[in-house]
């Protein structure tokens, strides 16, 4: 491999192109699954959940533009958190991200496979995708951000047209109508479902930080961000809340909350059963696009540490050619692939949940330390974004309490003993 550690990535993604990639990290598979769970806390709930959870992205958002715009580097909030925190603080983001999403790549690579490969063939192909999405991260952004276009389009224009096959069940002479939609009543579930369902859309559709931590590879960052980061959320929650409309219009609450494909359950009852087939490679594709801009946004990050010397220097190449950070690229995708083939990830990434808010309130609490011409949205903001994160974290199960951690503890003793190696050999 070509030695470049020194070497910067370039500059060629524009703001369609990064919003694109924001909309490849949200628009998931996430769409396809977070309403059963997020209708079993809170009923038609889930719609004031989406409300609150849109709200808390956007505080999370705008200290990502603000900071973003300050530092036009790769690796996002751990970059931010060392600067404007301190270098213990950048350090546990950005092990929370890369160890949190590490894991998440393998279970996003997996339900890609759930949904298209055939019966025992789900870890093979979820492996190839993996392999072959590295190989395109590999070429250069500009492929990465190509590719990520046409699966955007197309999930996309697929879920316009499930959205509107709901809407014609529910308007059919034969289909439920939409009396049922909110059965039940908007507080059914209570405020702490309520909260629960927030937090399960939230996770569903944070990834609109991935855009920052491209931020060494997009032009006119300072601009560019935080239109591209403000412009994909905005589009993912229309999404999410159309999605969310149907499904409740066709199905209702009970029936959301009753089924582990709502999506496929919502068509099959309308006069629109043909769409069926399209729910699977929508979802597959959804799964496909999420795994290709974490790859890419773990790669930034890994970057970013190793050239603090907080992971492994040799990490740092960039490829003289394609500009990208190669060599963790390569690890990431060897890594993920034998997480894939030797792990049951059922319970594994609970961390990821408990990594992602801890990351989201680093993210508040450096923008809220900016001060001057770096100030860009109020105050107000930041301090609501992180207490939203705090109250989110309450929400979260035991286990994944847990589980995030003892992935921290286990970040703070690599660290701490990687001090120490240092000041020894000084």
């Amino acid at each position: 491999m070509a030695d470049n550690a020194g070497g910067t990535l370039a500059r060629r993604l524009g703001t369609a192109d990064a919003v694109t990639i924001g909309l490849g990290s949200m628009i998931g598979a996430g769409v396809f699954a977070a309403f059963t769970p997020a209708a079993q806390a809170a009923g038609a709930g889930l719609l004031v959940g989406l409300v609150i959870a849109a709200f808390v992205a956007y505080c999370n958002a705008t200290s990502s533009a603000q900071l973003a715009a300050a530092y036009p580097s790769s690796g996002g909030t751990y970059l931010y958190g060392r600067k404007q925190l301190g270098e213990w603080t950048g350090f546990l983001a950005g092990w929370g991200f890369v160890i949190g999403k590490t894991a998440s790549s393998a279970a996003m690579a997996l339900t890609f496979a759930a949904y298209l490969a055939p019966a025992g063939w789900e870890r093979p192909l979820a492996i190839a995708a993996v392999l072959g999405l590295a190989a395109v991260n590999y070429r250069g952004v500009t492929r990465t951000a190509r590719l990520a276009r046409i699966i955007v389009t197309a999930v996309l224009l697929v879920l316009l047209l499930l959205v509107a096959a709901c809407f014609a069940g529910a308007a059919s002479p034969a289909g439920p109508g939409f009396g049922g939609m909110f059965d039940g009543g908007l507080l059914a579930g209570g405020w702490y479902g309520i909260l629960q369902s927030a937090g399960l859309l939230f996770f569903a559709f944070a990834g609109y930080a991935r855009i920052a931590t491209m931020g060494e590879e997009v032009i006119r960052p300072e601009r560019t961000i935080p239109r591209a980061i403000t412009a994909s959320l905005g589009i993912a929650v229309l999404v999410y809340a159309a999605v969310a409309a149907g499904l409740l219009a066709v199905l209702g609450p009970a029936g959301v909350a009753g089924s582990a494909t709502p999506l496929s359950a919502a068509v099959a009852s309308g006069p629109w059963t043909w769409l069926l087939p399209l729910v699977s490679v929508a979802a597959g594709l959804a799964a496909l696009g999420a795994l290709l801009a974490l790859i890419a946004g773990i790669g930034r990050t890994t970057l970013a540490m190793a050239r603090d010397a907080e992971l492994p220097v040799w990490l740092a190449a960039v490829h003289p050619r394609f500009k990208v950070p190669h060599r963790a690229e390569v690890v990431l995708a060897v890594v993920v692939c034998v997480v894939i083939a030797v792990a049951d990830l059922r319970g594994a990434i609970g961390f990821s949940s408990f990594g992602v808010l801890l990351y989201y309130l680093v993210a508040n609490l450096a923008a809220f330390t900016q001060k001057g011409g770096q100030r860009r949205y109020p105050k107000t903001l930041q301090v609501l974004g992180a207490l939203a994160c705090v109250l989110l974290v309450a929400t979260l199960p035991p286990s994944s309490l847990l589980a995030g951690v003892a992935v921290f503890a286990a970040g703070i003793l690599y660290r701490l003993v990687r001090l120490r190696l240092v000041a020894a050999r000084s």
